[in-house]
């Protein structure tokens, strides 16, 4: 089958990858097995065909499978979930590719799209002003939904690359017989490597975890993208480019305490020297292949005098280079960024140079360096040759210099309390700081900020936690000395809720060195407040005005953090807390209110989004969801999170992180062009208002006002079974307690995805629908011409719609009988299913389709999973069933891990 024959199904690849592992389980776990299994797969796919989940035919051939059978099942249906995913994603892969072939008009998501509606928009000299301020930041963290291990990631990555040699190479009958011999072996190894892990991840583990990524596509993708955006923006223009790097990564991992006892000072400075040494090793290496590449010699070209120079510089000695001036002049620079390695590492990551040379201070000497080989090559007509070896170095240098990326700081709002009100005390300062009313409290802290006298003194003896805090500052300032202003530059401060928490955040950085009061004050870091619930969503806006009219902290901006001030929203708390409809209205009111204050006092503007992998935690389409912001939101930059499976499934293959970064900086550029063009409807704002209140009342009469509801929670989702799995260093609840309030978003929302009921991705909407427009025709209307007309809105119900498509209550039936209170159960999901159908009516109501009908292909591709999810979730209900019966044995325990394994990785974006 050719490239073009496959283009619009990826059934033949799924078919392959079916019948490989089919052999391999047969031959590996034995006829019975494999007898099972396939029994099993037949009866799910015609269940599915019939448009039914029987439950009754599911349990006629998984019944009464003993604990190790069931273990075989389970892992077979969960390979295969993963091969069909790997399938899909080389699917869409070989569309896009078909269409750049045949020449097809630029897709959305693409920077030739974002060109093209800038062309409509602005002059070429306003495009290339807005490059040059756009910076898109992806902030990697680690959040306890990421189930994937490196060696599974590997063979995944290996099984893709070869479904991609099988469409583009013509292979003869020989070659398919090995080919197909080699897949086989991918599959076996698959088969053969244990899902779980055999320890829980230790913080170090998800630092390095992380850091793979750019090893496996980031150090390669990041700069090429950068380099295709210059070369269209020039063949555009007609003028070559040169821009600031358009992304920028970011990670929270080894710097979010927030919640996390095991993000320690020692752990930061682990963190910050692991990204040093992944760049600069990186760095090192593109070094010593080019010094192989480029063995031009002196006696055929005629280098620059200033290349000439680099080389007698070099210490590169050696008769055998003597005519090799390139090969030198590199060796040298080799040697200078060894020295900067042992300068801040204590190390070379890589080969011992031939030379000492005095060390790199800033990467702008290397890239200068290098901008001496790019133009001496260009003299002599070998430019071809700097355009492919050099320009890639110097992008990757630009882009990560030398610390890879920045690590952000993070912790809770109460922690920054507790810690200034203890120093405070001991510094005879004031005896009880939290007992201070708001007003009092900001004028305290004004003081302390003027002052250059510290409140810590050695001493004295701090609290554990306290002293735990202090000690993580000052390994962010001598990380700052050592490797560079970029390697920390952001402090986050979770559930901000008044100015006084920012500044207890500055009195802590005073401590440290990182704010310096006076005439010439100073402030290193951003300091950044975390928006969360609906209620401190709905303060943002008289926070920051607040914030503004404190002269210290306007001077901290306008001096030091050049006039810009950033802002985070929550999306998965502000879910859990009020629902998805209300939540994504509370983050959507917020951005316009903190838009208008900043604009009136002349400060800029950074949104950091705190988004999660599913919908209930503000995922879906990326590029999608930033178009759909307020005007003002996007202008020019922006951060977002990038977390749990999310992050695998977007960068774990080079085309695929292409795909997703491309799409990021399109959707910047496009709606920054838009950004003073969006005058929402005013009836489209009082709508969402009313639409959004009822949306909550709803919501929380469900959630926090049914009696016994926490409860029943834990008891119908496997909650406490997701706690126990080895996926993550942070505890799932903030406290022993079990009320919904204490508990992690993110563990709540990978629940209900778990028994298929996917609660925080619609809940609420239907009937908010229901009550403001049942029976009003001019309401119904207006509904749907908000679906036509405002990007927001056509967010939310695409997004809600694709959730809706996932859910499946039929299975989630199964879940509701493992309550021991019947009658309550009976009733909450009664109420669920009533508010699931009123969410699809109202859905097909509004937008005249139902769920996905504008996404055929992801329609597709969801149903074609279901029937290899549906035995996993009728397993996993057997199995928690009897676990919580008191048959704890291992067998048990592990097939229940198996079986959330399983679904994570079929259902894709699940927590």
């Amino acid at each position: 089958m050719t490239d073009t024959d496959r283009r619009d199904s990826p059934d033949d690849d799924i078919r392959l990858l079916g019948r490989l592992l089919g052999e391999v389980i047969a031959e590996q776990a034995g006829a019975h097995v494999y007898d099972t299994v396939e029994r099993v797969r037949r009866v799910a796919v015609e269940l599915r065909r019939a448009g039914v989940a029987d439950e009754v035919a599911l349990s006629g051939v998984l019944d009464g499978l003993d604990v190790n059978d069931a273990l075989h099942v389970i892992r077979a249906f969960s390979w295969f979930s993963l091969l069909s995913n790997i399938a899909q994603d080389v699917h869409q892969s070989r569309r896009r590719r078909y269409h750049r072939s045949i020449g097809s008009p630029p897709q959305e998501g693409t920077v030739a799209h974002a060109f093209d509606v800038a062309a409509s928009a602005c002059t070429p000299t306003e495009l290339t002003a807005l490059l040059h301020r756009v910076e898109v930041s992806p902030v990697f963290t680690a959040h306890p939904t990421e189930v994937r291990r490196k060696t599974i990631l590997d063979t995944q990555r290996c099984i893709a690359t070869m479904l991609e040699q099988r469409s583009r190479l013509l292979m003869d009958t020989v070659e398919q017989v090995e080919w197909e011999h080699e897949l086989r072996l991918h599959v076996l190894t698959l088969w053969q490597t244990a899902l779980l892990r055999l320890s829980k991840l230790r913080v170090r583990d998800e630092i390095d975890d992380a850091l793979r990524y750019y090893d496996l596509t980031l150090l390669a993708v990041v700069p090429r993208l950068q380099l295709d955006v210059e070369r269209e923006l020039a063949a555009r223009t007609g003028v070559p480019a040169a821009l600031p790097p358009l992304v920028r990564m970011g990670s929270w991992i080894g710097g979010d305490r927030d919640g996390n006892p095991f993000v320690t000072a020692e752990v930061l400075q682990w963190a910050v020297e692991r990204q040093v040494t992944t760049a600069l090793r990186h760095h090192l290496q593109s070094l010593h292949v080019l010094g192989i590449d480029l063995s031009l010699s002196s006696r055929l070209v005629t280098p620059t005098v200033e290349l000439l120079a680099l080389a007698e510089a070099s210490g590169d000695h050696s008769p055998f280079r003597a005519d090799e001036p390139y090969r030198r002049a590199l060796r040298g620079m080799y040697a200078r960024l060894a020295a900067t390695a042992v300068a801040t590492l204590c190390a070379v990551p890589g080969p011992p140079p031939v030379s000492d040379r005095p060390a790199y201070e800033h990467p702008d000497q290397l890239l200068y360096d290098l901008g001496v080989v790019d133009a001496s090559l260009r003299s002599h007509g070998a430019s071809t040759l700097a355009d492919a070896r050099v320009a890639p170095v110097r992008q990757a240098v630009g882009c990560f210099e030398f610390h890879l990326c920045s690590l952000d700081l993070r912790q809770n709002s109460d922690v920054h309390e507790r810690t200034v009100a203890e120093l405070l005390a001991a510094a005879g300062v004031c005896d009880d700081y939290t007992s201070l009313p708001e007003g009092h409290r900001v004028d305290l802290l004004r003081n302390e900020l003027r002052s250059p006298r510290p409140l810590a003194s050695p001493f004295v003896s701090y609290t554990d936690e306290t002293s735990g805090e202090l000690a993580i500052l000052r390994t962010a300032a001598d990380a700052r000395r050592r490797f560079g202003s970029m390697i920390i530059r952001h402090t986050i401060i979770s559930k901000c809720q008044s100015v006084s928490d920012v500044l207890e955040v500055a009195v802590l950085l005073k401590e440290v060195g990182l704010l310096i009061p006076g005439d010439d004050t100073s402030l290193a870091l951003d300091i950044v407040p975390l928006f969360e619930t609906i209620d401190d969503l709905g303060s943002a806006g008289r926070i920051i005005r607040d914030l503004f009219a404190v002269p210290e902290y306007r001077a901290w901006l306008t001096h030091s953090r050049h006039s810009r001030q950033e802002v985070m929203l929550g999306y998965s708390d502000s879910n859990k807390d009020g629902g998805y409809l209300a939540s994504n209205w509370a983050l959507y009111r917020a951005e316009v209110d903190v838009v208008a204050v900043t604009r009136e006092h002349g400060i800029g503007l950074r949104f950091f989004h705190g988004r999660g992998g599913t919908v209930g935690r503000g995922g879906g389409p990326s590029y999608r969801a930033i178009l759909a912001q307020p005007a003002g939101a996007v202008d020019g930059s922006l951060r977002l999170t990038e977390q749990g499976e999310v992050i695998a499934a977007r960068y774990a293959d080079a085309a695929l992180a292409r795909r997703s970064l491309e799409a990021l900086v399109a959707a910047t550029v496009e709606a920054s062009l838009a950004s003073d063009h969006r005058d929402v409807p005013a009836e489209f704002l009082i709508a969402m208002d009313e639409l959004a209140r009822l949306s909550l009342q709803h919501y929380r009469d469900l959630v926090y006002g049914t009696d016994g509801f926490p409860q029943l929670f834990r008891q119908i989702t496997p909650i406490d079974e997701i706690a126990q799995l080895n996926i993550g260093s942070r505890p799932a609840s903030r406290t022993k307690s079990d009320r919904i309030e204490d508990l992690r978003a993110i563990p709540w929302v990978f629940s209900w995805s778990q028994c298929r009921i996917m609660l925080p991705g619609w809940y609420g909407t239907g009937s908010a629908c229901a009550t403001w427009a049942v029976g009003d025709a001019a309401r119904i209307a207006l509904l749907q011409r908000m679906a036509r007309e405002w990007p927001f809105f056509q967010s939310v119900l695409s997004n809600m719609g694709m959730v809706l498509a996932k859910t499946d209550l039929g299975i989630a039936a199964r879940y509701r009988d493992l309550s021991s209170d019947a009658a309550l159960a009976g009733a909450v999901f009664t109420r669920i299913a009533d508010e699931h159908a009123r969410c699809v009516n109202w859905l097909q109501q509004i937008t005249g389709a139902g769920p996905l009908a504008e996404n055929p292909t992801l329609a597709r591709s969801i149903s074609d999973r279901f029937p290899y999810l549906d035995p996993l979730n009728h397993l996993q209900v057997d199995l928690l069933r009897r676990y919580r019966a008191g048959d704890h044995d291992d067998l048990v325990s592990r097939a229940i891990q198996l079986t959330i394994n399983g679904l994570a990785t079929g259902l894709r974006n699940s927590g």
